[in-house]
């Protein structure tokens, strides 16, 4: 079989659609299964504190699965028999499939080192190796438990963050792989021991030399990203860009990449060998502004001629579309941007407003945003919805 090295765009847009299973129908009764099913796909789930709507980990789940429990992601990321993920520096903090836990030792040895870490953490890691271990033994005696609850350390300073000693200390010792998150109380991660949260058959899992973990890492990302170019691989999981450029051409020598050709992109591109290319695909979601398939806004821009940027740290006077604006996606295209808030004293879904793009009318947006706002209204226990004036006739709610 002679496989494709030349794609259009459209081509390349199902292919990454594809790849995070937005192409498939969401099941009837989303089950544990599903919720797992999804994970082995993208491999992690961001973590953010942005709470406007819901937690961000729990939305792309939503996008692909539609109304699910919440509690069976709850169940695999934290159930103590039932771990599927660990918390560590993925994309950003995340929880990532438990069976990468052993390729990412690498980057915890780097951080030991103070290396990959924020410039005053790994200061304060040289400066006060000694308070940091007594922290450590805290834990080991007393954990899980939360960084408020320490004996030592103090209180936040207002500065860097408000984090106080004992904080900084904890984040040292979660960066360099020494505590890890036993589950959260709330959204406050409650540290522990490694060996008191992981599974046995992980923890005694080889480590692997650095090399071999970055192409894992590298395997991973063409897997979850479908195609995609040099930046969008390594940033998938953060990685370095000179550890990028060193292994990427491993990776094509042994057939994980294939160097492909986009339309209208500047190269190199690679290719996952077991890409699916969906003659059409049917999505339709609201996409959080956390998720894969936006991670990384040029790749989004190339993708869907959408020029995408988050506007909460914007001052409210200079944002162009709202604070937590999340695209929505249906078909193959994004056609509009939704502002949202969760109001949960009152049951309320807000839509504060909605920005179809230049190439769409309201009229053809509004039925399926109608039935997503109504199907994640239900999801997040909500019993109503508000709208613009302009828009509530045309969404039908």
């Amino acid at each position: 079989m002679t496989l494709r090295t030349r794609f259009s765009l459209a081509q390349a847009r199902r292919i990454a659609l594809a790849a995070q299973g937005l192409h498939e129908a969401r099941p009837e009764s989303a089950g544990l299964r599903h919720v797992k099913r999804q994970l082995q796909r993208s491999h992690l789930l961001q973590i953010d504190s942005v709470n406007v709507l819901v937690r961000a980990h729990y939305m792309p789940l939503f996008s692909r699965l539609g109304s699910y429990n919440r509690d069976l992601l709850e169940t695999v990321a934290y159930h103590p028999k039932k771990r599927g993920t660990f918390e560590y520096w993925g994309h950003e903090a995340s929880l990532i499939s438990l069976d990468l836990q052993p390729f990412f030792r690498w980057r915890m040895a780097r951080a030991a080192a103070g290396e990959g870490i924020y410039g005053g953490l790994a200061r304060f890691g040289r400066e006060k190796r000694a308070f940091i271990e007594q922290v450590r033994r805290e834990i080991e005696t007393r954990g899980p438990i939360g960084a408020g609850e320490l004996s030592i350390g103090g209180k936040g300073q207002g500065s860097w963050w408000g984090w106080s000693d004992g904080k900084r200390a904890l984040e040292w010792l979660f960066w360099a792989g020494a505590v890890t998150t036993a589950t959260r109380r709330g959204f406050e991660r409650l540290y522990d021991l490694p060996e008191r949260v992981l599974p046995s058959e992980i923890l005694n899992a080889p480590t692997p030399a650095e090399d071999e973990a970055q192409r894992e890492l590298l395997r991973r990302s063409i897997r979850a990203l479908g195609i995609a170019s040099e930046r969008c691989l390594r940033d998938y999981f953060r990685l370095e860009a000179q550890d990028a450029k060193a292994r990427i051409p491993e990776l094509v020598e042994a057939g994980d990449l294939l160097p492909v050709t986009v339309e209208g992109w500047n190269g190199p591109i690679y290719l996952d060998p077991q890409a699916k290319t969906p003659r059409r695909v049917e999505a339709r979601a609201l996409v959080s502004p956390f998720d894969p398939i936006v991670w990384e806004r040029t790749r989004t821009e190339r993708l869907f001629d959408f020029r995408y940027r988050i506007e909460i740290y914007t001052p409210a006077e200079k944002r162009e579309f709202g604070y937590y604006c999340l695209p929505f996606l249906l078909g193959e295209r994004i056609v509009a941007r939704v502002d949202l808030k969760a109001d949960r004293a009152k049951g309320n879904l807000i839509v504060h407003s909605v920005h179809p793009e230049a190439s769409v009318t309201p009229e053809e947006i509004a039925p399926a945003l109608g039935s997503e706002l109504r199907l994640m209204a239900e999801w997040l226990g909500l019993g109503s919805i508000t709208a613009p004036k302009q828009w509530r006739k045309p969404l039908e709610l």
